[in-house]
């Protein structure tokens, strides 16, 4: 009997060591799927090269938001999507090494973001990044790299807030009804100021958006000492807003601060912000928008100044962007690399003849030391103080 007692005990036992595995892979499976319920998988990477770009294209099984941010030493373009995650079945490498990318990688960066790292060789003027959904991809975000033009398809440039995008293939956003700019600055009188405008006259009276590059979460290209793109373009901003107030002016500025202009702040989308840059100079009906950056390239070599145009928008943009570089060369004694037609966001959907500004390479070491001095700062804002007044006179 005890014979008995003793196969039906080692029986049970048995079966219950059998069960248990089931149950613990059960219990992981199920705490699994409920981490990631409503959250987007990436399902694929993948990429292209047609000689002039390389297309880089992430599939989702949903809509997904993103954010960018641009990293040096060796220099990569990341991508954090937010609410994902990465499926087992996707490569963590892309083998790439052509002439504008280096290598492509993708992981799992924490329980809710996928991280999509790109090492690259272009500089920030070449290269977009977007968000794509059609019916048989719900979500896609897609990459390109290399020589970018007017024609290239829904071009959304994230590397400068306010400046590269096109218009996307998403639903564009409604401008708001009720933008927030920072408080106008009313005409100084009796003070004594440093700076005078080239031609004075033809400034008094006009409504002018200044729009600082970058802000809040988005630091804009960084120097090789550490100075931030988002820093310098507020300080030029400012003291080009005081120099044209001085004049009778009416000046606005898309921020005065560190911060995003959209109200949903870091939370916005890349065109949720740039629409909102856009959104100050059209509901103040601004005569000019201007929007200041500052200019990087993998080749700390690169040097010099920029003027950016929309072709297809007011005809008198190129005239503004003209006049603006030949005021900065003049003061900052820099080099000119003439004056381009661009797909940038902000000069796209605007309403007025506008420009975007590279002032100087803050890639370079010795332009970013001279962006990051006082008598830069006021050389960089009287040159485009000068350029703008000369615009008008």
């Amino acid at each position: 009997m005890k014979r008995i007692f003793f196969y039906i005990h080692l029986l049970l036992l048995t079966t219950l060591c059998l069960l248990l595995p089931i149950s613990a892979a059960s219990a992981a499976d199920e705490a699994f799927s409920e981490r990631i319920s409503g959250m987007a998988e990436i399902t694929g990477i993948r990429d292209s090269f047609n000689g002039d770009k390389t297309r880089i294209v992430i599939d989702a099984t949903k809509p997904v938001k993103y954010k960018k941010m641009v990293l040096s030493g060796p220099d990569r373009v990341v991508v954090d999507i937010e609410n994902a995650w990465l499926s087992p079945k996707v490569d963590k490498h892309i083998h790439i090494d052509n002439r504008f990318v280096g290598g492509v990688k993708i992981a799992q960066f924490d329980p809710k973001t996928v991280r999509v790292v790109v090492e690259t060789k272009v500089g920030k003027n070449n290269y977009n990044v977007f968000a794509l959904s059609s019916g048989k991809t719900p979500g896609r975000i897609v990459m390109d790299f290399g020589n970018l033009t007017d024609s290239d398809d829904a071009q959304i440039d994230m590397s400068k807030t306010g400046s590269h995008p096109s218009q996307p293939k998403t639903e564009p956003v409604k401008p708001s009804t009720s933008p927030e700019p920072a408080e106008k600055q009313e005409p100084a009188g009796g003070e004594d100021m440093d700076g005078e405008l080239a031609g004075i006259t033809g400034l008094k009276g006009r409504i002018i958006v200044i729009d600082p590059g970058h802000g809040g979460s988005d630091s804009g290209a960084i120097g090789p000492t550490g100075v931030m793109e988002k820093s310098v373009t507020l300080r030029v901003s400012n003291e080009v807003k005081r120099l044209l107030v001085k004049e009778g002016a009416t000046v606005y500025m898309t921020r005065n601060a560190d911060i995003e202009v959209s109200k949903k702040r870091a939370k916005a989308t890349d065109i949720e912000e740039l629409q909102a840059r856009c959104d100050v100079a059209n509901a103040k009906k601004a005569d000019i928008f201007v929007s200041i950056h500052m200019d990087s390239f993998t080749n700390n070599a690169a040097k010099g100044t920029t003027g950016y145009y929309y072709s297809l928008g007011d005809k008198r943009s190129r005239k503004l962007a003209d006049k603006i570089r030949a005021g900065i060369v003049d003061q900052l004694g820099t080099q000119s690399r003439g004056t381009q037609s661009s797909n940038f966001y902000v000069v796209k959907h605007t309403d007025m003849p506008a420009t975007l500004v590279e002032v100087a390479f803050i890639s370079n070491e010795s332009e970013e030391k001279m962006l990051d001095s006082e008598e830069g700062i006021r050389k960089a804002a009287q040159g485009i103080a000068d350029g703008i007044a000369d615009y008008f006179g």
